[in-house]
C-alpha cells in the first residue's frame, strides 16, 4: 500500500475531551501527512454508544482548529468516503460481520454477562477462546435451527472473531521493528453486539481504514496488543496486501516520569492537561484548558511535537512548517515521554517574544476590559513593550502593568522601610517642582535631568529613585522609571508623588 498516495486518519472517541496525548498523536498524523504529500482524515469513533458524551465531537474539532491541525476529508470537512462518523455507518458493517460468518471467520455467541462471570469464578484467567469456544452457549455448540430461532425470538448475541491458535502474528510497526505475538495468547474478541447493531472498535477501524484507503496507521502504544488481532482481522477479510503500516507512538508520562499522564496529575500539579477549557455536561466540573491558560497555539505544537520524538538536532524553536519538512517516525522514540510543564511555560514564553508588541497588545486588551480599564492600543503597545521580556502568558501582564492603569493605594511595607526615611518626603517635593520644569517628559531628556539633580544635591541616589519609584508604582520594581513616567505623564506623576507624600510623610 506504501505505492499510494499517502493517508491518514485521527479517529477519536466522543467519549469527553481531547487528552493532550490524543492531541499528539493527532498532530504526529499530521505532520506525517503533510511531510509525504498525503491526506488527513478526521473520523469519529463513537460506536461505544455507553460513554459517548455530548458536546464531545464539536469540543474535539475546535482544539484541532485551535492549533491548526487541518484536515483534508472527514466528519465536518466532507470528502467522498463518508459517512465519517461510525454511528451512521451500521449498515456498512454489518455487511463486513455477515462475510466473515459466511467464511468461518466468526461466529455468534449468546452467552450472558451472568453466564460469562460464572464461568470466569470456576475457571481461573478464564478466556473466551480456542480453548474454551466449545464449552459455550454459541453457533459452534447450538444446532443451526436453535440459533436461527434464538436470533428470531428477538435474544441478544454478539459476534466473536475465530481465532486459531498457534500462529506467530507478526506486526510490523515502525517505530518499533517487528512484534511477534502468538495467536494462542488473543481471545476471541466480540466483534459486533446485537444489542445496539454495532460493532466494536476492532471490527469498525478495519473496515473503515480499509475502505478509506488509510495507508499508515498511527496510533498510541496503547493499541499495540490490538495489532495483533488487527492484522488477522485484515487477513481474514483477504485485504493483507492492502494492510496500513503501524506506528504506535510513545506514552506520555507523569512529569516524574512514572506512568501514564493523567488529568490527576495536571489537578495536582496545576497545569491542563486538555487542549481546550472542559465543562463536563454529566457532572458540572470544569476542567483547564491550554488555551484559557494563555498558551499560544505554536507554543502547545512546538512543545508536543518533541514529546517522543527529535528532529536529528538541537534545535527546540520549530515552526509547524519546519516541523513538517523534518519530521521522520524513524525519530520516534520507543520508550516514553515524561511530560515538562515548565517546559511548556518556557516554550510559551519564548513564542510570546516572538510576537510582536502591537500583536501581544492585542491579546491583552480583552483582559484590560475585563479590569474595566481602557487604554488606545498605540499606548497600550508601548507598555508591552516595557515588559514583555517578564511574561510567559498574556494574562500575567495585568500584574506586571496595573500600575499604568491604577495608581498605588497602599506601598510596600518593605521598601518604606528601607527607603522612605524622615527626609524623604522633603526631597519628594524637591523632585515635584523639577518635574513641573522639565520642558519634556521623553524619557531620556527626564532621567538627564533628575539624576543630575539627585547628585548636584549629594542624596543617596538608590535611595531617592527607589522612593521616586516606590511612589509613582507602589513597589520597588518594574520597567525603566523614566519610561514609565513618560507614559503615565506629568500630572499623573506629580499626582501621585503628592499622594505619597500625603500617606507616608
Amino acid at each position: 500500500m506504501t505505492a499510494n498516495k499517502v493517508r491518514v486518519r485521527f479517529a477519536p472517541s466522543p467519549t469527553g475531551p481531547l487528552h493532550i496525548g490524543g492531541v499528539r498523536t493527532a498532530l504526529y498524523n499530521y505532520l506525517f501527512a503533510r511531510k509525504n504529500g498525503g491526506e488527513m482524515i478526521l473520523r469519529i469513533e463513537d460506536t461505544d454508544s455507553q460513554r459517548f458524551v455530548p458536546g464531545a465531537e464539536a469540543y474535539i474539532i475546535e482544539a484541532l482548529e485551535w492549533l491548526g491541525i487541518k484536515f483534508d476529508e472527514g466528519v465536518s470537512y466532507g470528502g467522498k468516503y463518508g459517512p465519517y462518523r461510525q454511528s451512521e455507518r451500521k449498515d456498512i458493517y454489518r455487511r463486513y460481520v455477515d462475510m466473515l460468518l459466511d467464511n468461518d471467520k466468526a461466529y455468534i455467541a449468546f452467552d450472558t454477562p451472568a453466564e460469562l462471570e460464572a464461568k470466569r469464578k470456576e475457571t481461573p484467567n478464564f478466556q473466551y477462546d480456542a480453548s474454551t469456544r466449545m464449552q459455550m452457549r454459541n453457533s459452534l455448540t447450538m444446532p443451526s435451527e436453535e440459533v436461527k430461532a434464538a436470533i428470531e425470538a428477538g435474544t441478544q448475541y454478539v459476534v466473536r472473531f475465530k481465532i486459531e491458535p498457534g500462529e506467530d502474528v507478526v506486526v510490523n510497526d515502525i517505530i518499533r521493528g517487528e512484534v511477534v505475538i502468538n495467536s494462542s495468547i488473543l481471545d476471541d474478541k466480540v466483534l459486533y453486539k446485537s444489542a445496539d447493531n454495532l460493532p466494536t472498535y476492532h471490527l469498525a477501524n478495519i473496515v473503515d481504514d480499509h475502505l478509506m484507503e488509510v495507508t499508515h496507521v498511527i496510533r498510541g502504544e496503547g493499541w499495540l496488543p490490538s495489532a495483533p488481532l488487527h492484522v488477522l482481522l485484515y487477513r481474514a477479510f483477504g485485504w493483507e496486501e492492502t494492510m496500513p503500516q503501524f506506528a504506535h507512538l510513545p506514552l506520555l508520562l507523569k512529569p516524574d516520569g512514572k506512568g501514564k499522564l493523567s488529568k490527576r496529575d495536571g489537578d495536582r500539579l496545576g497545569f491542563p492537561v486538555f487542549p481546550l477549557e472542559w465543562h463536563d455536561p454529566k457532572t458540572g466540573e470544569i476542567s483547564s484548558g491550554y488555551r484559557e491558560a494563555g498558551y499560544l497555539p505554536e507554543a502547545v505544537v512546538n512543545f508536543l511535537a518533541l514529546l517522543g520524538w527529535n528532529p536529528g538536532d538541537d534545535r527546540e524553536l520549530l515552526s509547524m512548517e519546519e516541523l513538517i519538512s523534518l519530521f521522520d517516525l524513524h525519530r520516534c522514540s520507543k520508550s516514553g515521554a515524561k511530560f515538562d510543564y515548565e517546559k511548556g511555560k518556557w516554550f510559551n514564553h519564548q513564542y510570546i517574544q516572538q510576537h510582536s508588541d502591537r500583536e501581544i497588545a492585542e491579546m491583552f486588551l480583552p483582559l484590560l476590559h475585563e479590569k474595566h480599564h481602557d487604554c488606545e492600543i498605540e499606548k497600550l503597545t508601548r507598555i508591552v513593550g516595557l515588559v514583555k521580556s517578564r511574561i510567559s502568558f498574556v494574562n500575567e501582564l495585568w500584574e506586571q502593568t496595573a500600575f499604568f492603569f491604577e495608581a498605588p493605594t497602599e506601598y510596600e511595607e518593605k521598601s518604606v522601610r528601607k527607603r522612605w526615611d524622615e527626609g524623604m518626603g522633603a526631597r519628594m517635593k524637591e523632585l515635584i517642582e523639577i518635574l513641573r520644569s522639565l520642558p519634556t517628559m521623553e524619557s531620556h531628556a527626564a532621567e538627564e535631568v533628575v539624576l543630575g539633580w539627585i547628585t548636584q544635591k549629594g542624596y543617596h541616589m538608590g535611595n531617592v529613585m527607589n522612593a521616586f519609584r516606590l511612589a509613582v508604582v507602589g513597589y520597588c520594581k518594574g520597567p525603566h522609571m523614566f519610561d514609565i513616567t513618560e507614559i503615565l505623564g506629568r500630572e499623573e506623576t506629580i499626582r501621585r508623588i503628592e499622594k505619597a507624600i500625603e500617606r507616608l510623610g
